[in-house]
């Protein structure tokens, strides 16, 4: 039920950080040991091979071509490519960008402070060689060759695209935002937030964020870059299978603009509404515009019975959704409650079974387990700007889960229809009890 506020009641931010902590901690552990039996039992695969097999060893340099004795720097017998089971917090990493990996080079960064001691004070070429052995015993051939098709392919774009408005790919908070956000992020308290935002049903907040102006940029830049592509006659990727129309603002430059946007002004409020999905530990994000109209994708869901056809969940903790125009009508948000992986096609609780109407400049912020779709455009051509940001954190604890009644709302309903069950078989025997006294 919710309070006289119009807010649902939830534990304190205190409350909800010392519950994930603690989660954190035993996935952890649980982690560890799951890495080390791994390990250990590649070294035990990796040595009845080199029994029967008995072989001069050799090297995997980043590209993934093997080289010989002649050229050989480091020696990746299985003894020699062990990681630390605790990480060193505060080494600095190299930057890989630069190298042909194979890999993301944001995984060698973060690898890289779990290596041995010995390996640290490396240079950086023999510590990407050091992490690409230990990483290609656990990535497949395809996952490396797509990896490396969209590095080439985010090279070729920034190494041509001329932008039309540079001042966008930059963070300026002043010319970005409403002077009503920006105040409530600067204070950055829970109180703070309430006051901008609203909460028109559980889990679900809206509130004013983005300049008409900045909007106007941002929408002729992604027009500019699509006729731009068009002229090159480049195969643009798109953001997701659903939609066949838009842009990865990532993909053109934006990416250090949009990991601000999450860190600086999206992590603070996920803080506090979203900590039970990891919106304390936000650090990744996947940033792109999408595009409804007559002749863009014109939904992304449609009402048939209690089931829809592109009902979906996103690939996020949380998720940003900001309208920046243009002229249109429908489009309408349907949202249907949170649901774990168990229960995505679950039926909707008449609580959770909301509509939300996109307002240009307003922006809507969710946990990306809430399911949705959008409903047809039926004029004009809308353009959404949409953030997934995502916890690392998060995915590794959510492994070790089996119920989810903090957040699911099936989850929630079959606890209660337990605790129900149990507190009237209990009520039946104490029946049964006194009648026979």
């Amino acid at each position: 039920m919710a309070h006289q506020n119009g807010s649902f009641p939830r534990i304190t931010y205190q409350q909800q950080l010392q519950l994930l902590q603690q989660q954190q901690q035993q996935v952890l552990i649980q982690q560890q040991h799951h890495l080390q039996q791994r390990h250990q039992q590649h070294q035990r695969q990796q040595q009845q091979q080199l029994e029967q097999h008995p072989r001069v060893s050799t090297n995997i340099i980043a590209n993934g071509h093997v080289a010989g004795p002649q050229n050989q720097r480091l020696s990746l017998t299985p003894c020699s490519t062990r990681l630390r089971s605790d990480p060193k917090q505060d080494h600095k990493p190299d930057n890989y960008e630069d190298l042909q990996l194979g890999f993301d080079p944001r995984v060698f960064s973060s690898l890289e402070q779990y290596m041995p001691p010995d390996m640290l004070n490396k240079p950086r070429d023999v510590k990407a060689q050091y992490m690409s052995s230990i990483l290609m015993r656990y990535s497949s051939e395809g996952d490396r060759v797509r990896i490396q098709k969209h590095k080439e392919y985010r090279q070729k774009i920034m190494s041509t695209y001329q932008p039309l408005y540079k001042e966008i790919y930059t963070m300026d908070a002043e010319n970005f935002f409403v002077p009503s956000f920006l105040d409530a992020i600067r204070e950055n308290t829970e109180a703070g937030f309430r006051r901008i935002l609203a909460e028109p049903t559980r889990g679900i907040y809206t509130f004013e964020m983005l300049q008409p102006e900045f909007c106007e940029m941002l929408v002729s830049e992604v027009d500019n870059f699509e006729r731009w592509v068009h002229e090159s006659k480049i195969k643009i990727m798109r953001p997701n299978t659903m939609n066949k129309f838009g842009v990865v603002l990532d993909d053109f430059g934006m990416e250090s603009m949009l990991d601000k946007l999450m860190k600086d002004f999206i992590r603070p409020l996920s803080r506090v509404f979203f900590a039970e999905f990891g919106g304390c530990s936000l650090d990744t994000h996947h940033g792109f515009i999408v595009e409804y109209g007559i002749h863009r994708d014109r939904e992304l869901g449609s009402l048939k019975s209690n089931i829809f056809a592109g009902f979906h969940v996103d690939d996020s903790e949380v998720t940003l959704n900001v309208c920046l125009g243009k002229e249109f009508s429908g489009g309408e948000l349907f949202f249907r409650g949170a649901r774990c992986d168990a229960h995505v096609n679950s039926d909707s609780q008449l609580e959770e079974i909301f509509d939300y109407s996109h307002v240009p400049g307003q922006a809507i912020l969710h946990s990306g387990r809430h399911r949705h779709g959008a409903k047809a455009t039926v004029s004009g051509k809308r353009m959404n700007l949409i953030l997934w940001c995502r916890s690392s954190t998060f995915r590794e604890m959510i492994k070790y889960q089996r119920a989810f009644a903090g957040w699911c709302g099936e989850c929630r309903r079959k606890k209660k229809e337990r605790e129900r069950l149990s507190i009237a078989a209990t009520k039946q025997e104490l029946l049964k009890r006194r009648m026979a006294l």
